[in-house]
């Protein structure tokens, strides 16, 4: 699929799981490509204003498709609230944050990221923020499934 825009994707052995926020998931994991490194850039308001070929290639939306959108197209519905809540009240106050997230590809497969996430500031004003993705590892990707699925039932129950 690389650099390649898909307009039309087969839903055909996609699954709607409940609470997936109308979103198909597969329950199938991409493999990380070993020395990628992905690259996204946002406005203050999260819209996406550059993305790199890797984040293409592993998300299988084009780049069209992507520039423009809010980055948590990409949010699996595995995800937690609260990460992204604790993400946010960090790098609103300037800060870096460091964590490991699964985003959903357009296929309804994922991925899992080791990310940096730090806000962009220039003579004292905020421009966006950058995102900068890497290969998790498979001990920490499990430790993550195990605690976000407590946090899942916790904010559930």
């Amino acid at each position: 699929m690389k650099g390649h825009c898909v307009t039309r994707v087969e839903v055909a052995g996609l699954q709607q799981n409940a609470g997936t926020g109308g979103r198909y998931v597969t329950g199938i994991e991409r493999p990380f490509p070993e020395d990628a490194i992905i690259v996204s850039r946002t406005d203050p308001e999260g819209v996406i204003t550059h993305v790199n070929q890797a984040l293409v290639d592993i998300s299988g939306y084009c780049q069209q498709e992507l520039l423009g959108q809010r980055h948590n197209l990409l949010r699996h519905p595995d995800m937690p609230s609260d990460v992204f809540a604790q993400m946010w009240q960090t790098i609103g106050q300037g800060r870096r944050w460091h964590g490991y997230l699964k985003n959903r590809c357009k296929d309804g497969s994922h991925y899992w990221v080791k990310a940096t996430v730090m806000p962009n500031i220039r003579q004292g004003r905020l421009l966006g923020y950058t995102s900068v993705r890497k290969k998790p590892s498979r001990v920490k990707v499990d430790a993550c499934e195990a605690l976000y699925a407590r946090m899942r039932v916790e904010s559930h129950g």
